[in-house]
C-alpha cells in the first residue's frame, strides 16, 4: 500500500530511486557518537544501511497530497537529464518518474501546486524537463512553493560558500530560473497556510530555508520534514546531523523541536529519504526519542 487517508487528505508515496548513495555512515554523518550505528545496526539493515557494503541507503520520492479539491506534490526529486559534474549519483538519470506519478493517478496538468521543502539537487528536479533543449516547467499549471531564504541562499549569483561544495551546481539555473522565470513560484518566509489542513513553516539549519509540512485533519497528523532526517538513526540519536547541514546547531534545535511536536502530538514523521515505511509514529524516551510505529506504507 502506497497511498493512505489521514482525515480528509489522501497521501501516496512516488518513488523516484531507492538504493546506496556511496556514502558510509561515518562520512554521511561525521559526528556520530562513538559505536551508535553498530548498536542500531541490527534494525537498520538493510532499509537504511547495506550490511555489505556498509553504505547508507536512501530513497528519493515525491508525496502526492490530495487536499480540499487540490492535488500536491511534495519535493520532486532528481529529474532525468539532468547534468551534475559534481553529485554524480543524480547526474543524466532517466527514471521512469512521470509514468510511476501517471500510475498514482497524476498527469503534469493535474498539478495544482509544488512544494519544495528545499533547495537541494536531490529536492527540486523535476520541477522541470528538457524539452527541444529547453529546460522547461514539468507542471504547467501548478504554483511552486519555495522557501524565499532558500531562493536566496542558492542563487549563485550571490555566491555564498556553502557545505555541500559544488553539490548543487547547475540546479538553481535548471530546475528553479525556469519556473521562476514563467511566473510560476512563489516564495515565502516563515509560515505559509495552504489550505485549513496544511501548513508550511521554516526549520533552518539543514539549508537557511529549509521548511516542515504539517497536515492537520480530522484528528490526525503528519509532517514532512524534508531533509531534517536522512536516517531513523536521527530519530535515536536526533544531535546526529549530515554532513551536508549548513548551521549544525540549528539543524539540531529544529529536529528536536519537530521530533518534540510529532511526539507530543501523535503525528507521523515523514522524510523526504527513508526506505522502508517511509516515515514512523515516535514517542519521548529518556532525553531523546524512540520509534512507536513505522508508517503504513508499502516497504520498498
Amino acid at each position: 500500500m502506497n497511498e493512505i487517508v489521514l482525515g480528509d487528505v489522501t497521501i501516496t508515496r512516488v518513488t523516484e530511486y531507492f538504493g546506496p548513495v556511496r556514502l558510509e555512515p561515518q562520512t554521511f554523518f561525521p559526528q556520530s557518537p562513538d559505536g551508535v550505528w553498530e548498536e542500531n545496526r541490527p534494525w537498520l539493515v538493510p532499509d537504511f544501511l547495506d550490511a555489505e557494503t556498509n553504505m547508507c541507503q536512501s530513497a528519493v520520492q515525491t508525496w502526492v497530497l490530495r487536499s480540499e479539491g487540490k492535488t500536491i506534490l511534495v519535493d520532486t526529486g532528481v529529474g532525468n537529464h539532468k547534468e551534475r559534474p559534481y553529485a554524480p549519483v543524480w547526474s543524466h538519470l532517466r527514471t521512469d518518474f512521470l509514468d510511476d506519478l501517471a500510475r498514482a493517478g497524476v498527469q503534469p496538468d493535474d498539478v495544482d501546486l509544488v512544494i519544495n521543502t528545499h533547495l537541494h539537487v536531490d529536492h527540486v528536479g523535476w520541477n522541470t524537463y528538457l524539452e527541444d533543449g529547453v529546460w522547461t516547467p514539468t507542471f504547467p499549471r501548478a504554483t511552486y512553493l519555495m522557501p524565499r531564504p532558500d531562493f536566496d541562499f542558492w542563487d549563485p549569483a550571490r555566491g555564498n560558500p556553502s557545505r555541500l561544495g559544488r553539490g548543487n551546481q547547475n540546479v538553481f539555473e535548471d530546475s528553479v530560473v525556469p519556473v521562476h522565470q514563467a511566473g510560476q513560484t512563489l516564495l515565502w518566509d516563515d509560515s505559509h497556510t495552504i489550505d485549513s489542513q496544511l501548513r508550511l513553516d521554516l526549520a533552518p539549519g539543514h539549508t537557511p530555508g529549509s521548511s516542515v509540512l504539517t497536515l492537520e485533519s480530522g484528528g490526525e497528523r503528519a509532517v514532512f520534514v524534508g531533509d531534517l532526517l536522512h536516517t531513523p538513526l536521527q530519530i535515536v540519536a536526533p544531535d546526529v546531523n549530515s554532513c551536508f547541514c549548513e548551521d549544525p546547531a540549528q539543524a539540531r534545535a529544529s529536529r528536536h523541536r519537530l521530533l518534540g511536536w510529532a511526539a507530543d502530538h501523535g503525528a507521523l514523521v515523514i522524510p523526504a529519504h527513508l526506505g522502508g515505511h517511509g516515515g514512523a509514529e515516535v514517542r519521548r524516551e529518556g532525553g531523546g526519542f524512540a520509534i512507536k510505529e513505522w508508517a503504513p506504507f508499502a516497504r520498498l
